[in-house]
């Protein structure tokens, strides 16, 4: 089946080797890392609240889709892979029809985490969480386009007591359940990192790269791993410089930020 360009080469980046994805969170940052020679790009939740003053998880569904097009429309010769948080849904069916938006959007891949944003219940069941990913892939099966499904266990994010076992049997369910790239974000270690790909089976794992890691991307590739994000680091820093300069301006008079 042919599938869009973007979708194609997506999915060859990863076929072999290990390629990085930046996170821009605008048109703008979008535009600056194609400029920068980068394959694909992924948007950050987190990295757009920031610019609509709002919390990673305080986003709606149709303003999230709305940012999502517009990042597609900047760099439309460049694969944009969507977080789609937990595809803005509890229950399978409302997964799978969310799912069938974002894919309207031209996006050429997504991912679908297992966080419920609750504090009493900070990850979906097991069971649950599964049946989830299913109906993520009938709904992208249904479509015909090839999207790229990225299943996510969230587990080391939201203080899993037992994170990395917990997150291996996830990830394994996940790949069963026809995820095409698994990924647990939270693992630091390279005995961890390793957990993670042996738990994948041999698909393609993307591993989050934030703070100060103490791995080259060669490293990384070496465990096995075939992609690598970075999140909201770009966006936190790019606040962070904003938030100093404004400091020095207001405390010092000075404008050497």
């Amino acid at each position: 089946m042919a599938y869009s360009p973007q979708v194609e080469a997506f999915r060859t980046l990863h076929e072999a080797g290990c390629f990085v994805m930046p996170n821009p969170w605008d048109v703008g940052s979008a535009r600056w890392l194609r400029g920068q020679g980068f394959k694909a790009l992924a948007s950050t939740s987190a990295g757009f609240a920031f610019t609509q003053g709002r919390a990673d998880q305080d986003v709606p569904r149709d303003m999230m889709l709305a940012h999502i097009a517009e990042m597609v429309k900047a760099v439309p010769d460049l694969p944009i892979n969507a977080d789609f948080e937990n595809g803005y849904a509890d229950t399978p069916d409302g997964v799978g029809a969310n799912v069938k938006l974002c894919i309207a959007t031209g996006v050429a891949g997504l991912s679908i985490e297992d966080a419920t944003g609750r504090k009493d219940e900070p990850l979906y069941p097991f069971d649950l969480a599964v049946e989830r990913i299913r109906a993520a892939r009938r709904a992208i099966d249904e479509t015909g386009s090839g999207v790229v499904l990225t299943a996510r266990a969230e587990c080391f994010l939201t203080g899993h007591p037992d994170a990395l076992n917990e997150a291996a049997r996830r990830i394994a369910a996940y790949a069963e359940a026809g995820a095409d790239v698994l990924y647990a974000p939270g693992p630091k270690t390279l005995e961890q990192i390793a957990t993670i790909v042996e738990a994948a089976g041999g698909r393609p794992v993307n591993q989050l790269v934030y703070g100060d890691l103490g791995l080259s991307v060669d490293e990384i590739a070496a465990l096995g791993v075939r992609r690598i994000s970075i999140g909201a680091a770009l966006a936190r820093a790019a606040w962070a410089a904003f938030i100093e300069a404004t400091r020095l301006i207001r405390d010092e008079g000075s404008f050497k930020g």
